[in-house]
């Protein structure tokens, strides 16, 4: 009987984890900002993935195989299919001091010109580390084209303390 409450307290903690992140916000203009690098805040890499069906190529590999498979998981009518297909992004990144953070991913698309296009998440008190992730898909890979380059900002007090970005990124 005393294994129950710790059991059910591990339980929702670990469901606590599991829940969502909420969407990005995306901003109808990104604000230019001051640069004021900090080595308490970095990012340690990033994962960034092209998803379209019609111009897949048969690969020996068993990994785009199979993220093929997850970014696709679930979508079975074409319409669906078309809300998944395009760009997805992931960025892994740190903090060392507890601090309210925004990561602001920021990017460039085809038809848009030099227009830049940004969505931004909010981490209040984030300390240690951190996924996150942004996507550019659906109606709006469709209708803009390809992303041509990016980059993305960790952002604290209205500076930019850490960025990371395509070497397209002009």
């Amino acid at each position: 009987m005393r294994w129950i409450p710790a059991t059910l307290i591990v339980c929702l903690f670990l469901a606590g984890c599991a829940t969502p992140e909420a969407p990005p916000v995306y901003l109808e203009r990104a604000n230019v900002l001051p640069l004021q690098l900090d080595d308490r805040f970095e990012f340690r890499k990033q994962q960034t993935f092209f998803n379209d069906p019609r111009t897949y190529v048969m690969t020996p590999s068993e990994t785009v195989r199979m993220i093929r498979l997850q970014k696709n998981f679930g979508a079975v009518t074409y319409y669906e299919l078309d809300a998944v297909t395009g760009y997805t992004y992931a960025f892994f990144w740190r903090t060392s001091q507890q601090a309210d953070v925004t990561v602001r991913f920021e990017y460039r698309q085809a038809a848009l010109g030099n227009f830049v296009m940004a969505q931004e998440r909010y981490y209040p008190e984030a300390r240690g580390s951190f996924r996150s992730d942004f996507a550019v898909v659906g109606n709006e890979y469709f209708e803009n084209g390809k992303v041509l380059a990016w980059r993305v900002l960790l952002i604290v007090d209205g500076s930019i303390v850490a960025f990371r970005q395509s070497y397209m990124w002009k």
